[in-house]
């Protein structure tokens, strides 16, 4: 595969911009580093290791990536009112071509108060599985709710509790009080904003919410808000396994 289009599979802009990087000297490629100046010239890009502009890369032929989510942030290419949660990442990420869509998207969304574990792909099955409410992908969420939790209120969370748009109840997988005022609630599909609309059907309010696991995957401790990370293979197979 030409270097040329190894670059512009990963996102570093038109296949125009890509040669231009290379003829000029900015890109080097495998371990240690050699500079290539000729964008013709042909790589395998599997597990490929090089360097766009001093920055280390390694060619991925899909990007598959966890986010902690910043409070304040939107999950949207256009957002409204805050700044979107794409903006905390590279722009090689941002721009990767993928097929009708143009970079990594998010797998589900998160609101912009919500902080916590957001992934992103540009594999549009991969953001399927995990989207599609019929998969049933478990996501643990950590409540802050303004009045105690009463095992009255955790009760109904697991019995179903009715939101206003649906007429049958809305579960929850698995509900438990960490605290007094903090509630882990388990929830297997995504409504317009479930935990804070089913916390208040049992008459509490969420004062804030996070998320901490999708599935098998547990929001790293050592990952900081606004941080990303690239997910391991292991780490896409358990996603993407039957739960």
């Amino acid at each position: 595969m030409q270097l040329q289009d190894i670059l512009y599979s990963q996102g570093f802009g038109t296949r125009r911009v890509c040669c231009g990087l290379v003829q000029q000297g900015l890109v080097t490629v495998g371990t240690p580093p050699v500079p290539c100046t000729d964008p013709t010239e042909d790589f395998d890009p599997q597990g490929l290791a090089y360097t766009v502009q001093g920055q280390p890369w390694q060619y991925q032929e899909h990007a598959y990536l966890m986010l902690h989510k910043p409070t304040g942030h939107e999950c949207s290419q256009k957002p409204s009112a805050w700044p979107s949660i794409y903006t905390l990442l590279p722009a090689p990420l941002r721009a990767r071509p993928s097929g009708a869509a143009c970079g990594v998207q998010a797998v589900g969304r998160l609101d912009q108060d919500t902080t916590g574990l957001l992934l992103l792909s540009d594999d549009g099955k991969f953001i399927h599985r995990l989207s599609s409410p019929k998969h049933h992908v478990p996501k643990v969420y950590l409540a802050t709710c303004k009045h105690p939790i009463t095992p009255a209120m955790v009760d109904k969370l697991l019995a179903g509790v009715v939101l206003d748009d649906d007429p049958k109840p809305v579960q929850a997988a698995a509900c438990r009080a960490l605290d007094e005022h903090t509630l882990e609630l388990t929830l297997t599909e995504g409504k317009y904003h479930q935990v804070k609309r089913m916390v208040a059907a049992v008459s509490n309010r969420v004062e804030a919410l996070h998320r901490s696991r999708i599935g098998r995957i547990d929001l790293p401790a050592d990952l900081p808000p606004g941080g990303w990370r690239w997910l391991t293979p292991d780490e896409v197979a358990g996603l993407v396994a039957r739960q």
